[in-house]
């Protein structure tokens, strides 16, 4: 039976698993990456060994994740530009790069504007929006849509969560085209990032009944830390955001070895840490970091803080230091991310609902912002 959902947010939360699923399916049909849908890309990214990426807003937080799946994987060196500030940076940042942009609408004001500066450079561009006829997507020399549909609510979440899929499977190509992963590789990439759709829609409704508890009882919270390491920084970046346009909450987000250089002034039982403690059990460096964050959880508990925290599956050992935990399946560490911004999103929607916040339009913000 259909379900009715009382705000747009909370059912295109809801239709993430569908939107990863079809551009998946676009880009990599069958379990295997399709030259086809990268068009030009071969081109504008061969033979380059740098990449800025430009960006604006949860489409930034996207690309600061696209920043280290293309430097592991991809062998790039990558620039994470704020696409407002791009067209006043030196010409001589980075010697011919690459220039990537990433937009939910493709019309974006600041980035339209740095993509063509980058052109007037003479720079390769590729552009990822949600709109294959955006201006963004014409102008560029290679278009890579995400396939989200129509978005309503002004805070992204099938729109964010789809750039993530796009810049895994784009790092997966141009790893491929470089030389610097074999088929087999990749195919057990795309094997796990093909099985994401399913275990998001297994959990999101376990997520929603829990994360709506959580959120009732922290609502009075004076302003929270979301903490994050690695892949996962721009995820605790993307929560802050997140709960700040949601539920006009102060918020902000921190890489975590960064606590306890300043922002741990703020840290009250008043003023919880939001802290992503996932692991990837196969990866020596993602165990390292995990075991690094929990060490933090221990200092912070003993410290008085209250925590919430997002965990592996079966994991009590972080999950017995947060007063909250939500639990997250087990998937390859540049998947996490995917999975772990959705309690963050419900989490937001939720923190909203109990201030009676209008959740799909928030005060002072557009869904499209096309002028600086």
């Amino acid at each position: 039976m259909s379900r009715t959902f009382p705000h747009a947010m909370l059912k295109e939360i809801y239709e993430q698993p569908q939107a990863l699923a079809e551009t998946i399916a676009r880009y990599a049909p069958g379990g295997q990456l399709d030259p086809e849908a990268f068009p030009g890309i071969a081109e504008t990214f061969r033979g380059r060994q740098r990449l800025v990426i430009a960006a604006s807003g949860s489409s930034r937080h996207a690309g600061l994740s696209g920043e280290i799946m293309l430097e592991d994987y991809a062998g790039l060196a990558v620039d994470v530009e704020y696409a407002s500030e791009y067209c006043y940076r030196s010409t001589h940042t980075l010697h011919d790069p690459a220039v990537l942009v990433i937009s939910q609408s493709g019309e974006t004001a600041d980035t339209l504007a740095a993509l063509r500066e980058a052109r007037s450079r003479g720079l390769k561009t590729a552009a990822i929006t949600n709109n294959a006829e955006s201006t963004m997507a014409r102008e560029a020399d290679s278009s890579l849509p995400t396939i989200a549909g129509k978005e309503k609510a002004v805070p992204a979440t099938k729109s964010y969560t789809t750039q993530l899929t796009v810049l895994n499977l784009l790092a997966l190509y141009v790893a491929r085209l470089n030389g610097r992963m074999t088929s087999q590789t990749v195919a057990a990439h795309l094997e796990q990032l093909n099985r994401l759709p399913g275990v998001l829609e297994a959990v999101l409704p376990a997520w929603e009944e829990k994360i709506a508890k959580i959120a009732a009882d922290l609502k009075d919270s004076k302003q929270f830390l979301y903490l994050g390491r690695a892949v996962h920084y721009p995820i605790a970046r993307e929560g802050a955001l997140k709960l700040k346009e949601s539920a006009y909450m102060q918020a902000e987000g921190y890489p975590a070895g960064e606590l306890k250089h300043g922002p741990n002034a703020l840290v009250t039982a008043e003023s919880p840490l939001v802290i992503l403690a996932t692991k990837d059990e196969a990866d020596p460096d993602s165990v390292l970091r995990y075991q690094k964050t929990v060490q933090l959880m221990r200092d912070m508990k003993a410290q008085g803080a209250t925590i919430l925290a997002i965990v592996n599956e079966g994991d009590k050992e972080a999950a017995a230091l947060a007063k909250h935990f939500v639990e997250v399946p087990a998937v390859d560490e540049f998947l996490l991310p995917i999975l772990e911004v959705v309690p963050f999103q419900l989490f937001a929607y939720f923190t909203a609902i109990e201030h009676g916040v209008n959740v799909d339009s928030p005060r002072n913000l557009v869904k499209a912002v096309v002028a600086e």
